[in-house]
């Protein structure tokens, strides 16, 4: 019975993972390609034929632009997928091309903030 329970969560989870990569309107082979990972681990998650590292599912998270907590089931989808994209793109550039990036963002929100006043 064990296993069954930990099956079904397995596949419920690679369900979810299916739905917000269509939503995305991206295969399994572009999800494999932004995620650095292979479309075989893509395609057993997606199946619940397999668990999955920690550090694969944090990937899979972070190239989804969504959370951890939406992609287990435990929370309302996340609105703002662009944002979360964004921020998983600006984590893989390297440090100075980071700091550009937070400089030209703060610089930008400082001043819509100002225009709101």
């Amino acid at each position: 019975m064990g296993n069954r329970a930990i099956s079904q969560e397995l596949i419920d989870l690679g369900e979810r993972i299916r739905r917000r990569r269509q939503e995305l309107q991206w295969s399994q082979e572009k999800l494999a390609e932004i995620a650095g990972i292979s479309l075989n681990t893509v395609s057993r998650v997606e199946g619940g034929q397999s668990d999955m590292s920690i550090e694969v599912f944090r990937k899979i998270v972070g190239a989804l632009g969504t959370n951890a907590s939406e992609v287990l089931g435990d929370a309302e989808p996340v609105e703002n997928g662009k944002l979360h994209r964004l921020l998983y793109r600006i984590q893989h550039l390297d440090l100075d091309s980071q700091k550009i990036v937070i400089q030209t963002v703060e610089t930008l929100v400082d001043g819509l903030y100002q225009c709101r006043k």
